[in-house]
């Protein structure tokens, strides 16, 4: 198994801006505001946290293929 990778560079859709955030472990997270626009961005519907939809990386729990907070 391949190591977890915590950090991924967030891409808000609205207005390009991208940060590099650093993962929660154990947890999704549900809500991301974007520090440029200010847009709240949510996951895509079949997404479980906003680092499987904007990020550069999957979130921690999906890359260890154990499930997310679904």
């Amino acid at each position: 198994m391949s190591a977890i990778v915590l950090e991924s560079v967030l891409t808000c859709p609205h207005c390009g801006f991208a940060k590099r955030e650093t993962m929660p472990m154990e947890a999704c997270q549900f809500f991301y505001e974007c520090s440029s626009c200010k847009a709240l961005l949510r996951p895509h519907p079949g997404d479980c946290c906003v680092f499987c939809s904007f990020g550069s990386v999957k979130c921690p729990p999906i890359q260890a293929q154990r499930g997310c907070c679904g």
